[in-house]
Parts: C-alpha cells; structure tokens; sequence
C-alpha cells in the first residue's frame, strides 16, 4: 500500500468509492474484504461432486477454488468493490404476463437488451480509473462480470447487496432479484460493510411455480430439468420429456423471479442499454430464428447476451418452441435442415407427434446427413443419450 490513509480517510473513500460508482449507473454498491469464501468453495465443491455442472466442462474444481480465493487471482487483494445493474424493463409494468404467442418466443428480461457483459465492465474499468486518479497511483485490479473465476453472488451478499433466495438467486431490497452483478477486486483496503442477512420465511412460491420442476427443494436447482440451463447453456438435444414443459421460452426463464413477492416493487432499470429497443426485445419470432444464417445470426444479435446459446442452440430452441405450438410444417422443413441437432430436435418432436410407436423409425431416419453435409453427425448418439437424472445440481452463477 503506497499512499498511507487512516481510518477516517478510509472511510471516506470508501463513501466516494461508492457515490461514483452510483453517479456511473450502478444501482448497488457494497464493499467486503478480500478474504476467502470458504462457504462458497465448500457448497459449490459439494455441488460438483454431485454432477452439477452438467454440460458446463469449464467449470472445474480447480477453477472453483480459485475463484474463492480472492489473493490467487489478485496478489496483494485487499478488497472487493460489488455492484448491481438492475434491469426490470421500465417499459413493463410489474407483474406483466408473458409475450403472447403472436408477439414470439419468450426471451428472459436480463438478455432483451444489451450484453450486460461490456455494460458494467465499462462502468467498473471507469470506476478503477476514478479511484486511481483520487489516490494519485496506479491501483492493481481485476474487473469481474459472470465471465471470470470470481463467486459473484457470494462477494455481493458478503458486501451486503442482497441475500440468497431459495431459488439460489440474489434477493435485494430494491431491485428484488432483477439486478446484474459485477465487482473489482482491488490492492485498497476499503473498510468493509456488513453482509446481507434475510430469507424467504416459509414461501415456495417458485418452488410451486417452476414449469419443469427444477427446484426440488429450497436453494438447489436441478440442471437436467432448468429451463435455463437446457435453452442457454446445455448443447445437444433437448430431452424429449421436457420438450413441452420448455413451452414458449426461446431464451432463459423468468418463471421463478416472477412469482418472488421481492419482485413485486422491484424498481426498474435506468440503464438505456438494457431497455428491449437497444436489443433483441422480449420476444423473437421462432420461425424466423429458425431461418438465420450464421451471417444473419451474427447481424442480428450483435452486442446481444443471446449470442451465449450459440447460432445451433438458438434454432434448436426454435424448434422445440415451434413443436410446443403444434407447427408441422415448420418441423417437417427443420427435419431436413443441415444442422444435425437441429435436424434431430425436430425428427424427435415429429416422432412424439405421430406417435410413441412411430417416434423411433422416424427420427432415425431423419438423422442421417442431409444431402451436401459432408460433416460427421454425433446426433444419433445425443438422441439416445438418457437424460441427466433428477437431483443434478445447477447453478446459473459461475461461481
């Protein structure tokens, strides 16, 4: 530490620290300490070993363990600086029921924007060059935005943003569980505020309410059956059995937040980047996700959160919303297409259609390489893949 600063002008920083982050459009900000979250690293070791991750290969033990341990990825940390976007669309009022089916597919509330990803790293970076240009030196930091190993939802609840909802989302008083979170992890020693304590009493309102079955209990999520997961981050097929629970759902799922009583006076966002008009809206047509090119994919979700299930999972979601609405003709031309799990996806929902006894003979004919696809299809061997057993755990926080 270079510049030598009493407690009260700790203080007082950290007062600063916190009016500019507010002044740079962060709706939430608390400071914490740059010990290790041992409870952090425990639960999510915990949650590995029971097959959490699921698809996610990058998420490993060693990944997890570093990220909880805030002087592995920043030598000399001193303390991190959390922050939280809200993003309840201004345009919708609270408790608004979802697109009707004639406006598109569902897409959830966080990604109907811009990409949160280069909104807060650029509020945070701005933040960092602030605090260095106040303390007259260059300031180690590293920024982290649900891209990096860092336990997001653990570092803002320890700096006080929010607590844990059972539906292992950050509950706040203000913005509810609508809040995007991002943090710097920095050489300063800012004095630290007290972590978040509350909980949800005796309410299993989300529990109750997800389409899947996803919450089997409270504060674990089950990967094989989370919207979420299967529509965003899970490749391949999705299982036939939760092909009509999906329902309309294009892109994420907000089923469990919309239901949270916290959510009922969530306020809503100001950040003009997160309005639906500066991205892909709140719902897309299927059919038309379905007809993207890669060229149109990249054109059309430039700058978008979207961009995350990739050009094949968007369409194979298509699909599946497509099937859910009883589009024939839509998944007879998909069970052509040149995409194998695309192609698959759609002989799957043809074969259930027509009926358990043709499902099989339909789709394995179907699955074969379309003409002019010269590639080596592993769709044969996803669509025979069994689905991940109940009681896997799922985590949508990288942590």
């Amino acid at each position: 530490m270079r510049e030598s600063l009493d407690r009260a002008a700790l203080i007082q920083l950290a007062a600063e620290v916190k009016a500019t982050a507010r002044a740079l459009g962060c709706d939430l900000v608390g400071i914490t300490d740059a010990a290790p979250f041992d409870e952090a690293r425990e639960r999510t070791l915990a949650w590995l070993a029971r097959g959490g991750a699921a698809g996610m290969a990058w998420l490993t033990a060693e990944r997890v363990r570093r990220a909880c341990d805030p002087t592995a990825l920043l030598p000399g940390a001193r303390s991190f600086i959390a922050v939280g976007v809200g993003y309840r669309p201004a345009d919708e009022p609270r408790g608004a029921p979802p697109p009707a089916a004639e406006e598109g597919a569902q897409v959830a509330r966080y990604a109907r924007g811009r990409d949160y990803h280069d909104v807060l790293k650029r509020k945070l970076w701005a933040l960092v060059r602030w605090l260095e240009g106040r303390l007259g030196r260059s300031v180690a930091a590293r920024v982290f935005v649900d891209d990096g190993p860092c336990p997001d939802r653990a570092v803002a609840q320890r700096a006080g943003l929010g607590f844990f909802g059972k539906n292992t989302n950050l509950l706040t008083r203000t913005h509810g569980s609508y809040v995007l979170l991002g943090s710097v992890l920095t050489d300063v020693p800012l004095p630290p505020d007290p972590p978040a304590v509350g909980d949800c009493g005796s309410c299993t309102r989300c529990l109750d309410a997800c389409p899947t079955g996803a919450l089997p209990a409270p504060y674990v999520v089950d990967s094989a059956r989370c919207i979420s997961y299967l529509t965003i981050e899970h490749r391949g097929l999705i299982p036939e059995a939760l092909r009509p629970l999906v329902g309309d759902h294009l892109f994420g799922c907000d089923v469990c937040q919309e239901v949270c009583p916290w959510n009922r006076l969530a306020a809503a966002t100001r950040e003009p980047a997160f309005a639906s008009e500066a991205g892909a809206g709140r719902a897309l047509d299927p059919a038309a996700v379905l007809a993207w090119d890669e060229a149109s994919y990249r054109q059309r979700l430039r700058g978008s959160p979207l961009k995350r299930a990739k050009h094949q999972g968007l369409r194979r979601n298509a699909v599946v919303v497509l099937a859910n609405r009883g589009a024939v003709a839509a998944l007879q031309a998909a069970a052509r297409d040149a995409d194998p799990v695309v192609r698959a996806q759609a002989a799957a929902a043809l074969g259930a259609a027509e009926g358990e006894g043709k499902a099989e003979g339909a789709s394995c004919a179907l699955l074969a390489p379309s003409a002019g696809d010269g590639r080596k299809s592993s769709a044969r061997r996803q669509h025979g893949r069994p689905a991940r057993p109940p009681g896997t755990v799922y985590s949508e926080s990288r942590d």
